[in-house]
């Protein structure tokens, strides 16, 4: 089995979806958008009626399933429990989450492969055994390695993250999934969806000065919300999308899990042409060229979407000021220009303490050439970032290039501390000894997600979202008020100047990417004697048993074990940060269960009154008593209960300690 993108396989899936697109338009008689055509594409049957988005579920076969290193080792287990010798699809296994943020990148790696050997030893001997492609710690972040190397217009694959839709803005729909959605698609059965209602975003005009694809998506949470897309595919149109890089679109895509979205999707163009054939992928182009009628919508719908959307939303990129999100939700949006005033009312912390640039939402080369031009203004001016700057490269040809062609000297410069190519600090990676206790601050990032506690751990920190170009401004500024639009810097002779809009940066280097050696291992093409590496005695790693199944009985009389408060997400349900070195170990991860969790009886977090003997006591012992006495529990939920990635863990370790509902 092919474990690459190849030609081929693309060339298979155009003809699969050119002959279902025919079947279901005799159906539905009417113009498709490019989520009908994809969708359609991949139909295992194409029915004889018009599929509603929200009702109807659809079985559907995905081109290939990406996995990384935390939620992929519960895919791993329980694709074992299969008993198959391979995978039936294409899969890849990326090591990124488990990395750590603490000093700098080389030293970072070298502590993090030392604590998670065991675990890295079993996703590499379980990829040989069952035929998955491995790439190696260090490698880069599992969204970017994807779109660098394995995305296609017009495919469809599902990924065990939530940020998997990363890879639409490469035309592709892709879908973040449970673990046990991707296990039993590897073992061949169908993939179930409820068939996705359409959002239509319509982009006008171009973006320029300060304002970059990142505004886009934030505009767009501002409108949605962090709800407003849930069961639903953004699809993007108009002039607009064409002002876009492959890369910008990315961005955009990526973030399309914060409003809640299955995913999001931008039409082919040139500028994904330009990507594939500088990422190597020149015959995908070509495929791409001669079948670019499957990869666009039909053009009746950009004529009038609001007859084939369910909803539309139009942006005017040529008046689209920058934007600034947070605290403690993405959707909580203003423009720079009003944050200033954001500041003083709500009594936010105005200096600075960290800004940090990166994650699989911003690490791409025109993101760190955007910000490399704006570090050399400071660096003529002689001054440098006010507060720590935190670099995450994408990946190690990401690296590798910003290396060779200056950019990364360029930051370093100004001071900032590149780390390594993984999530690091947007997932919780990240130690951070200089807050000892909960003290207020503030930090600012290019990442995607910024719930309460998720980067460093402690909640009272306040991580406000914004593009590169704004947040390394304000790395300048050192304060959250600082406007790059309107206020001055003093340089080090003293005068004053203002930062200039960052110059148009190339979206791929002239020179082509710097190709990496020793960073990905193919699956051998006899895996008979490759011995899956699991220590019985491991406190990581757990061999899985089946769950009982239900007696068919209704459930009486049920305790309470939480009602939850505002918002439970599955950081608060099942945190990650130190937790993630537990995720192949359903007992011993279950001890966080609901540990970020706010009691609305007591307003305390992480605790209940336990009926047994009505001690108020952690959810997670309160649950393994209850379990001891084979007594069956609920959980109450409030406002986006579950909302979040990994969704897996969020509900096995309930499961596991007696959640009935």
């Amino acid at each position: 089995m092919e474990i690459d993108s190849t030609p081929e396989l693309v060339s298979n899936v155009y003809s699969k979806i050119k002959e279902n697109i025919v079947k279901y338009r005799n159906v539905v008689e009417r113009p498709l958008t490019l989520t009908e055509k994809i969708l359609s594409g991949h139909l295992y049957e194409v029915p004889d009626k018009t599929l509603n988005g929200g009702k109807d579920y659809v079985f559907l076969k995905p081109d290939r399933v990406a996995l990384q290193d935390v939620t992929g080792q519960m895919v791993m287990l329980q694709f074992m429990q299969a008993g198959l010798k391979q995978s039936a699809l294409p899969t890849t296994v990326h090591c990124d989450h488990l990395i750590r943020a603490e000093v700098q990148g080389d030293v970072d790696m070298k502590v993090s492969l030392d604590e998670n050997s065991e675990v890295f030893k079993f996703l590499q001997s379980a990829s040989a055994k069952h035929g998955c492609g491995f790439w190696k710690p260090g490698a880069g972040i599992i969204h970017q390695v994807v779109l660098e190397n394995y995305a296609f217009p017009g495919g469809l694959m599902i990924g065990t993250d939530s940020h998997t839709p990363n890879a639409g803005g490469l035309g592709m729909i892709a879908v973040g999934v449970g673990g046990l959605d991707a296990a039993e698609t590897m073992a061949g059965l169908p993939w179930e969806l409820l068939y996705p209602k359409k959002i239509g975003v319509k982009l006008t005009g171009e973006l320029n000065g300060w304002t970059a694809p990142k505004d886009i998506i934030l505009k767009v949470a501002e409108e949605l919300t962090v709800s407003g897309g849930t069961n639903s595919i953004v699809e993007y149109f108009g002039p607009g999308t064409k002002s876009i890089s492959c890369t910008g679109k990315a961005t955009i895509t990526n973030m399309g899990a914060e409003i809640g979205a299955t995913c999001s999707i931008f039409p082919y163009d040139e500028r994904m042409e330009t990507y594939l054939k500088y990422t190597n992928r020149e015959k995908i182009a070509e495929l791409a060229n001669q079948n670019k009628e499957l990869l666009v919508a039909d053009p009746e719908i950009e004529s009038n979407p609001e007859i084939f959307f369910d909803k539309v939303i139009e942006i005017n990129l040529s008046t689209l000021e920058p934007h600034i999100v947070g605290p403690h939700t993405p959707d909580l949006a203003r423009t720079i220009s009003e944050l200033g005033e954001d500041v003083k009312s709500n009594d936010y912390i105005d200096p600075i303490s960290v800004a940090l640039i990166g994650s699989c939402t911003n690490s791409s080369y025109e993101d760190m050439s955007r910000v490399a031009s704006i570090a050399l203004q400071a660096k003529e001016k002689g001054i440098k970032s006010k507060i720590p700057l935190l670099i995450t490269p994408g990946s190690e040809q990401i690296r590798g290039t910003i290396e060779r062609d200056g950019q990364m000297d360029s930051l370093k410069e100004i001071g900032a501390t590149v780390l390594a190519n993984a999530c690091g600090p947007c997932i919780g990676q990240w130690n951070r000894p200089e807050l000892q206790n909960e003290e207020k601050n503030t930090i600012v990032t290019t990442f995607n997600r910024n719930f309460p506690g998720r980067n460093d751990g402690h909640r009272s920190t306040l991580n406000f979202i914004g593009s590169p170009e704004m947040i390394i401004a304000l790395a300048l500024g050192g304060r959250l008020s600082f406007n790059p639009l309107k206020d001055e810097l003093t340089a080090s002779d003293g005068t004053k100047f203002k930062l200039q809009p960052p110059k148009p940066a190339p979206e791929v280097p002239e020179s082509g990417f710097m190709i990496p050696e020793g960073i990905y291992i193919a699956p051998p093409e006899n895996s008979a004697d490759v011995e899956v590496i699991i220590d019985p005695n491991s406190k990581r790693l757990q061999l899985l048993e089946p769950f009982s199944k239900w007696d068919g009985k209704d459930f009486v009389d049920l305790p309470i074990l939480v009602k939850a408060k505002g918002k439970c997400t599955t950081d608060h349900i099942s945190p990650a940060g130190a937790w993630l070195s537990l995720r192949g170990h359903l007992d011993n991860l279950s001890d966080n269960m609901l540990l970020g969790a706010v009691n609305s009886f007591n307003d305390e977090v992480g605790k209940g009154k336990n009926i047994l003997n009505n001690q108020l006591e952690g959810f997670s012992n309160i649950a393994r008593q209850y379990k001891e006495k084979q007594m069956r529990w609920v959980i109450v939920g409030d406002n986006n209960y579950g909302e979040g990635s990994s969704r897996e863990h969020a509900a096995m370790s309930p499961r596991y300690l007696g959640c009935a509902a």
